[in-house]
């Protein structure tokens, strides 16, 4: 699809809905609340209005209670947002007269967004649009816990940490560790504190089988 790269997403979240007026408010409160569990709070406000008005358009151009899909992506410093109908009608830009309500979509996306377009899928269509993320800190976080995982499972005993200061150096790479690691866990969509739950009733199920 146009506008992509070779690499593949770092975070992804389809949201099928079906476009009805009633729906546009649910799906824009399901996009805020996945970019929270991202941590892409800068990119909510705008992801918003874009959901909206791309949402909007299918409910008015493919038809009521008709089904689509909206794809979230996160590739590097952008967020990507694509909306999937079953229309194979692609969109025109045109020049609205200044009595029409209608038509201004996509100059309002155009002028949003850092690119965007239009393709033709096998069910239809979809419309794609990229806006800035500001997400370096929460893609370098998932980062640094999937490194120290692989790190983990091929750890060797190191004698120069061995001591007071090693030891108190090795408190402070768990601490971390385990803050990297809700990050990684938060940006694939599953909760922290239920995994802080479920590590600590694991935790102590080892402990009373006596296994220290």
């Amino acid at each position: 699809m146009p506008g992509y790269d070779d690499t593949e997403p770092r975070l992804r979240c389809v949201l099928p809905f079906r476009a009805a007026p009633a729906d546009v408010p649910l799906l824009r409160r399901a996009t805020t609340r996945q970019l929270a569990g991202w941590g892409l709070f800068a990119a909510a406000d705008e992801a918003e209005l874009l959901v909206t008005e791309l949402a909007t358009n299918v409910v008015k151009h493919v038809g009521e209670g008709a089904p689509a899909t909206l794809v979230l992506e996160c590739r590097g410093e952008r967020l990507r947002l694509e909306m999937h109908d079953t229309s194979s009608a692609m969109p025109m830009v045109r020049t609205p007269q200044c009595d029409e309500e209608c038509g201004r979509g996509l100059h309002l996306l155009a002028s949003m967004v850092v690119d965007w377009g239009a393709v033709t899928t096998a069910a239809g269509k979809a419309i794609w649009c990229e806006i800035p993320a500001a997400v370096a800190a929460v893609c370098a976080q998932a980062d640094r816990a999937e490194a120290a995982l692989e790190r983990y499972q091929r750890r060797e005993e190191d004698p120069e940490l061995l001591g007071r200061a090693g030891r108190a150096l090795q408190q402070e790479s768990v601490i971390e560790l385990i803050a990297d690691l809700l990050h990684w866990t938060a940006a694939r969509g599953d909760d922290p504190d239920d995994i802080i739950d479920r590590a600590q009733m694991r935790y102590e199920s080892v402990l009373g089988e006596g296994a220290f």
